[in-house]
């Protein structure tokens, strides 16, 4: 486990762009579910979105925190685990909170809102709970993160995406209609084979660390989801909206979590299979729990 702080996991220039490209693809596939009425409406009503955001942004990046300190992980896997917890939502949040009968409109606009507040949210959780950990304040500065270019790299995978999707919504919802489903499918496909691929071209590196890390991503993952219902049930939000904030903090954005780790920590090992394990977990997690979820009827 030692030398996992010093593995830099092989991740080309053009392999980047190309992680940029289909994570933009992604967040289009759910923008064009959105329109400027949705988030007027929720505007009318916004504590559902409100108590999801906190529970993302706020209780979440805590609860890692305290996670890392108990735990002392190698910290670049304790710093991995932070830049996890500073992500939005992950895009497969919407359709695993539709398969668990929870407000599936909540779950895509807090994606949508959560995805506008990582610009300023992400760098200033990681720079925040990277530096109150001595291990991982170690590796930031090693690192020197600057949180502007953090945040133009969100803006312009998550933010432009989000736009042009919302506009062809408003503009063209015939197209938006009939490229939604198949959008989803091929976008969430490409993803998925691509990190297979990520993965495979450091395949020793991964089955050396993956079993290191497995326990604290899945514990880590059960305390987001854990504090996502805590939150929504001190705050008396109906089980409906209940089962959207709980897998919505569950569900993190590892793929943007995979870009900066490679755009601005040079894929450094223990950051890298954190990430990537979280990204293979948080879905047979999310499902699991959905398919319980599902059991019963959420009241409204």
């Amino acid at each position: 486990m030692t030398g996992i702080d010093d593995i830099l996991l092989n991740f080309s220039p053009a392999s980047l762009m190309l992680l940029n490209a289909i994570l933009a693809v992604v967040m289009f596939s759910i923008a064009i579910d959105l329109t400027v009425e949705d988030f007027r409406r929720l505007s009318r009503g916004p504590k559902p979105v409100l108590v999801g955001l906190c529970s993302q942004f706020v209780v979440l990046p805590i609860l890692t925190f305290a996670l890392v300190w108990v735990m002392a992980p190698q910290p670049s896997i304790a710093l991995g685990l932070i830049l996890v917890a500073a992500c939005p939502g992950g895009n497969i949040s919407n359709f695993i909170t539709h398969q668990a009968g929870g407000n599936a409109a909540l779950s895509v606009s807090m994606t949508a809102f959560a995805t506008v507040g990582a610009i300023v949210l992400t760098p200033a959780n990681i720079a925040l709970w990277g530096s109150l950990y001595p291990p991982t304040r170690a590796l930031l500065q090693e690192t020197h993160i600057d949180p502007v270019q953090i945040a133009i790299t969100v803006g312009l995978m998550l933010i432009l995406p989000l736009i042009l999707g919302m506009t062809l919504n408003m503009r063209r919802p015939s197209v938006t209609r009939w490229l939604r489903r198949p959008m989803q499918l091929v976008s969430m496909g490409i993803f998925i084979a691509f990190i297979v691929l990520a993965l495979a071209a450091n395949w020793s590196y991964f089955l050396s660390f993956a079993g290191a890390v497995a326990g604290l991503v899945i514990l880590h993952n059960s305390l987001a989801l854990g504090g996502g219902w805590v939150v929504a049930t001190l705050t008396r939000l109906s089980p409906y909206d209940r089962r959207a904030v709980t897998i919505e903090t569950g569900i993190q954005n590892s793929g943007l979590g995979l870009v900066l780790i490679f755009a601005f920590f040079n894929g450094l090992g223990g950051m890298a299979v954190a990430a990537a394990f979280w990204g293979i977990w948080h879905a047979i997690s999310g499902l699991g729990l959905a398919r319980l979820m599902a059991r019963t009827e959420a009241a409204r």
